[in-house]
């Protein structure tokens, strides 16, 4: 009796240990993220809406690219700000910004800049001569009262070569 208990223990810890090592959670920590480049959503909070009378809390934003290839440099084609609504602010680059390995690039927005409300984002637009790893892209927000956090980017557009 004992030793069969003790071989479907045995099972059901090999099939355990089977399905952890195949899980896409264990697999994405080894997995590297290479492109050439993308094109990224990253959401900007101008004002959050709190207590009941929903009064708007002005925020300031920065929104930070972070270059975390080892040895190649990425260009930032397009860093556009756009509002709530979708309308387009102000286009941040007129030329490429170069961000060397390692290096980072950041954008600024007061917390008097009012216009692009809870729902504003940036479309970021960059691109490498090869293969690179993914930049880091993320908004920082900070108000009073001690309101402070961060959003991070979604990949909308990925270039093929």
């Amino acid at each position: 009796m004992f030793a069969i208990i003790r071989r479907v223990e045995v099972r059901v810890i090999i099939l355990v240990l089977f399905l952890l090592i195949c899980s896409p959670a264990f697999a994405a920590q080894e997995r590297i993220n290479l492109s050439v480049g993308q094109t990224v959503y990253v959401p900007v909070y101008s004002n959050v809406i709190s207590g009941p009378k929903k009064v708007p809390a002005d925020l300031a934003n920065t929104l930070i690219i972070r270059n975390t290839d080892l040895h190649n440099q990425i260009r930032v084609t397009v860093a556009d700000y756009y509002d709530t609504k979708g309308g387009l602010i102000k286009r941040y680059y007129n030329q490429p910004e170069t961000i060397g390995p390692l290096g980072t690039s950041y954008i600024y927005l007061s917390n008097y800049e009012d216009e692009g409300g809870v729902g504003a984002n940036f479309i970021i637009q960059w691109q490498a001569a090869k293969e690179v790893n993914v930049p880091i892209i993320e908004c920082v927000m900070v108000g009073s009262q001690g309101r402070a956090f961060v959003s991070s980017s979604q990949v909308i557009k990925k270039d093929t070569e």
